[in-house]
């Protein structure tokens, strides 16, 4: 019995502070991977360039920076034309995802995420990120709902108050 309460309270718990799954990623890293950028641009190896920026956008996009998660989605989306191969055209749908659900724009990111799952129906990140989605979507849903129950209420105590008051 206590077991089922614990449960309860964890899921209660995640449910309002909103926990996910999704790794976050401190500016240091950001600040490495745009020095690899950087030294592979001095070169002349496309493919390593690709493989740097490409790891750049995976730490703009895990940003707790706005800035740099509004950057990394630029980047994503500039590079996603000249994507020829389905895995990296995946993996750039995939991080496009998280950007966008980091900035709050659930809806463009459950799209996305959705065709990273028509590539790669079995991939567990994107569904896990998926779900993430879903349950933001659910939990926005339901503060707003309780929000208008409020403000319904509020406005429902004060014509009454207005009405009794009106009565004496």
């Amino acid at each position: 019995m206590e077991a089922t309460f614990g449960k309860f309270f964890d899921k209660v718990g995640s449910f309002f502070t909103g926990g996910d799954q999704i790794p976050w990623c401190d500016s240091d890293i950001v600040v490495g991977c745009e020095r690899e950028v950087a030294d592979a641009e001095k070169g002349s190896n496309d493919k390593l360039k690709g493989e740097c920026i490409m790891r750049l956008s995976w730490a703009l996009v895990h940003s707790k920076r706005a800035a740099d998660v509004q950057r990394g989605i630029a980047m994503l989306e500039a590079s996603l034309a000249g994507s020829n191969s389905p895995l990296q055209v995946r993996e750039q749908l995939y991080l496009l995802a998280v950007g966008y659900y980091r900035s709050g724009d659930y809806t463009r990111s459950r799209q996305l995420v959705e065709r990273c799952l028509e590539i790669a129906p079995d991939w567990r990140q994107a569904s896990t990120l998926k779900k993430a989605i879903e349950d933001k979507i659910t939990k926005d849903g339901v503060i707003g709902i309780g929000i208008a129950a409020t403000a319904v209420g509020l406005v429902a105590g004060g014509i009454a108050a207005a009405l009794s008051a009106r009565k004496k």
